[in-house]
């Protein structure tokens, strides 16, 4: 169970850096977007840490993406 949460936070990370680099944002200009660190959204990208939905919703949308986009490459990525 521990690992399957890991691989998903990983394969978050993955497609959050896609997403933000492809929006050529770096991770401070999207932090200050969504109202958050930037060191979290290193976190996240790297997989240490997991958005709560509020937090994905505000991040898809910044990104200019669904959040059911996000999730659904996060699927395919894990």
């Amino acid at each position: 169970m521990a690992s399957q949460r890991s691989a998903v936070a990983k394969a978050f990370g993955a497609v959050l850096r896609k997403h933000r680099l492809e929006a050529e944002l770096t991770q401070e200009a999207l932090a200050a977007r969504c109202g958050l660190h930037a060191t979290y959204i290193s976190q996240l990208e790297r997989g240490l840490k997991t958005p709560s939905l509020a937090v994905l919703v505000d991040v898809a949308e910044e990104l200019g993406v669904r959040a059911s986009a996000l999730v659904a490459a996060v699927e395919l990525e894990s």
